[in-house]
C-alpha cells in the first residue's frame, strides 16, 4: 500500500474538522479539490473513508487509516529529531483526557516533562466514558478512560481511582436539606451537571434514591473549575473529585451530602504498543504521575 501525501493530508483535515469547507480552507485549496483528493484516496484503497454527513465522520476503515497516519507522523517527527541529535524539534501529540484529570493532576505533574522534551499538546477534553472513542477514531494517540479493555494494537495501563463526593455549600445545604438529604428534597434541589454525557450525578441518584437526574432541576456547566466554583457559590450540589477539591482550597466551605457514599471511578491509560520514543516517555511519565495522586485500584 502506497499512500499519496496530498490525499492523506486532505483526508486527515476533513476527518479532524468534520467539514470539507473548513478542511479546504486550512489547506488553501477549494472544497472541490479536497473532495477529489479524498475520492482518489478511497478509490486507491478500495474502501469508503468518510461518511459525507454534517459533520463528516470517518468510517471504520477511515478510523484505521487515521490511526496509522497519526502514528506515522509522530514516528517521522521523532526520527527527524534523532537525526538532528536532540529533542529540539517540537513534537505535537494529540491526546484525549477527562476534564477532571486536566483540572487537577495532569498539568502540574506533566508540565516540566513537556517543556524538557519539547512536546506540544493537542488536547481534546471529554467525559472519561467517551475519550476512548477518540482513540478509536484516530483523533488521539493516547487517552485517559474508564474503559479497562485495550483495543487491538494498544495497551491499557491502570492509573488508579478518582474518588468523587456529592458536595454542596453550607448555605445551599441549609436551604434545601435542612431536614436531611431525602428523595423528596433532592427532587426540588438544583444539581450541577458537567454536560449531557456526564452520568455521575445520575448514577448516584439512581443508586441511593431511585431517582433519575431528569427528575431534578439541573444546571449544565461544561468547565471543571467554574463547576467547582458554582458548587462553592451554592448554585447546586455536584459530584466533585477529591483531587481537584484538594488542589483548589480543600474541603473548607463544602459539605458532603452522603459522607459514607463516595463514587470511585477507575481510570486507565490507553496508548499504542508501537510508539514514537517521546510518546513512550510521555506515557511512562503520565502513568507515574497519576499513581502519585489517585487512589490504588482494589486488588
Amino acid at each position: 500500500m502506497k499512500l499519496d501525501p496530498r490525499q492523506s493530508e486532505a483526508f486527515q483535515a476533513a476527518a479532524s474538522s468534520g467539514s470539507f469547507d473548513s478542511a479546504a480552507s486550512a489547506l488553501h485549496i477549494t472544497p472541490s479539490a479536497l473532495s477529489q483528493r479524498i475520492r482518489a484516496l478511497e478509490e486507491s484503497l478500495g474502501k469508503p473513508l468518510l461518511v459525507r454527513s454534517r459533520p463528516c465522520r470517518p468510517t471504520r476503515e477511515g478510523q484505521l487509516l487515521l490511526q496509522h497516519l497519526q502514528r506515522a507522523a509522530l514516528l517521522e517527527a521523532d526520527l527527524a529529531a534523532s537525526f538532528a541529535g536532540s529533542d529540539a524539534e517540537l513534537l505535537s501529540i494529540p491526546l484525549a483526557l477527562n476534564a477532571d484529570s486536566v483540572a487537577s493532576w495532569f498539568l502540574p505533574a506533566l508540565a516540566p516533562f513537556l517543556i524538557a522534551k519539547g512536546i506540544l499538546l493537542e488536547l481534546t477534553v471529554d467525559d472519561q466514558d467517551h475519550t476512548y472513542s477518540l482513540l478509536q477514531a484516530g483523533l488521539a494517540v493516547g487517552c485517559v478512560s474508564t474503559e479497562a479493555q485495550a483495543m487491538r494494537g494498544c495497551s491499557a495501563v491502570a492509573l488508579g481511582v478518582m474518588r468523587y463526593r456529592a458536595m454542596a455549600a453550607p448555605g445551599y445545604m441549609q436551604r434545601h436539606f435542612a431536614a436531611g438529604v431525602t428523595r423528596e428534597a433532592l427532587r426540588r434541589a438544583p444539581v450541577l451537571i458537567y454536560n449531557r454525557k456526564d452520568k455521575l450525578q445520575d448514577n448516584w441518584l439512581q443508586q441511593h434514591f431511585g431517582l433519575a437526574q431528569s427528575a431534578c432541576p439541573c444546571h449544565f456547566l461544561p468547565a471543571s473549575d467554574p463547576y467547582l466554583q458554582a458548587v462553592r457559590l451554592g448554585l447546586g450540589w455536584g459530584m466533585l473529585p477529591e483531587v481537584q477539591v484538594a488542589a483548589h482550597g480543600g474541603h473548607e466551605g463544602l459539605l458532603d451530602l452522603l459522607p459514607q457514599r463516595p463514587v470511585d471511578v477507575a481510570l486507565y491509560w490507553h496508548s499504542w504498543k508501537v510508539q514514537a520514543p517521546r510518546l513512550e516517555q510521555l506515557s511512562a511519565a503520565l502513568v507515574a504521575a497519576a499513581r502519585e495522586v489517585l487512589l490504588p485500584l482494589p486488588a
